[in-house]
């Protein structure tokens, strides 16, 4: 809770505290006998006809009436976790960027548009880290402008949890008429525990290159077009683990991306038949010792919110919550 019993209760935010993180009370029923209070803390994202819009660390969006506020105050970001890396957004933004690049790619100021024929949505929609040298609703044009020439969807990701100028990026989206698709965490861990993991790797192969079997029990490659290959091999150093399986399938694959200090898993895969053996476990292993081996020490994945098994084995890892990233798809009205 920020506000506590025995401290007086003032409003001490007003508009021009836009875009910093705040904590706030509101009345929800009638003060006095049977009165409730819910507390609120995120971003202030908007301030307008006496609503406040508080956007908090997973996404959720916060309509309060000003005239409901019983206290509130500026806070200051979220204290630095105590376990795993340190590592700011912009860092891991673009780390996490480098790992999974884009056919084509053009830059509108600090933010960069990306297509790959429609491969996932991170190889498809425009990054914002920075200023697009334009205003919000030009900028936003450009980039619908830009998908259509490709007969592409428009997408952007941006981010909350991060910092305050994504979450104020994530209501301007809204408020333009972007719709919110697809969310997922970033998480973070420190990688020399997951490299002293007691799994057994004898069976984990490791490679350069992206074969057909590997593609073949990769759920999202499809058709495995050129654009497929093309964004599962960039990256500084990529690596592709697999597990033999039977038919000429792999019961198990995983892909890891090793660049400077981080080393990013994606693709980390198990075939129905083969689950419950520890076979995740077993390629996540043998990719952070592979990525120890070339002088990694921090770790970073992705993991949508609705993937509990996929969720509970990274809590076992170590694996700690960095900021939630959204897509948002630019929809006719």
């Amino acid at each position: 809770m920020e506000f506590t019993g025995g401290g007086r209760l003032e409003v001490r935010i007003t508009s021009a505290d836009v875009g910093k993180r705040v904590s706030v009370r509101c009345v929800t029923e009638a003060p006095g006998a049977g009165g409730k209070y819910t507390d609120a803390v995120g971003v202030l994202t908007s301030w307008d006809s006496g609503v406040l819009l508080i956007t908090r660390k997973g996404g959720a969006a916060v309509r309060i009436e000003e005239s409901s506020l019983v206290a509130g105050k500026v806070v200051p970001a979220a204290p630095a976790r105590r376990r795993g890396p340190a590592a700011t957004f912009p860092e891991l933004a673009r780390a996490t960027a480098r790992a999974w690049q884009p056919v084509e790619s053009e830059p509108l100021g600090e933010w960069t548009l990306r297509a790959s024929a429609g491969f996932t949505r991170r190889a498809n929609s425009a990054l914002p880290l920075g200023d697009p040298g334009l205003p919000p609703a030009e900028a936003l044009k450009r980039v619908r402008d830009w998908y259509a020439a490709r007969s592409l969807p428009a997408y952007v990701q941006a981010a909350t949890g991060a910092e305050g100028t994504q979450e104020l990026l994530c209501a301007a989206l809204d408020r333009h008429g972007w719709r919110r698709e697809v969310s997922a965490e970033v998480r973070i861990a420190a990688l020399a525990p997951i490299g002293d993991l007691d799994a057994d790797v004898s069976a984990v192969r490791l490679s350069r290159t992206v074969d057909d079997a590997w593609l073949g029990a990769y759920r999202r490659s499809g058709e495995a077009s050129p654009a497929v290959r093309t964004v599962l091999a960039s990256g500084p150093s990529v690596w592709f683990a697999s597990v033999a399986g039977t038919g000429g399938v792999p019961a198990a694959i995983g892909r890891c991306v090793v660049d400077g200090r981080w080393a990013g898993f994606m693709a980390v895969e198990v075939d129905p038949a083969h689950r419950r053996r520890g076979l995740a476990t077993s390629v996540m292993t043998a990719l952070a010792r592979q990525a120890l081996d070339e002088g990694a020490s921090a770790a970073w994945l992705q993991v949508e919110a609705d993937n509990d098994s996929a969720r509970a084995l990274y809590d076992g890892m170590g694996f700690a919550a960095h900021h939630h990233y959204h897509h948002y798809r630019w929809v006719e009205a």
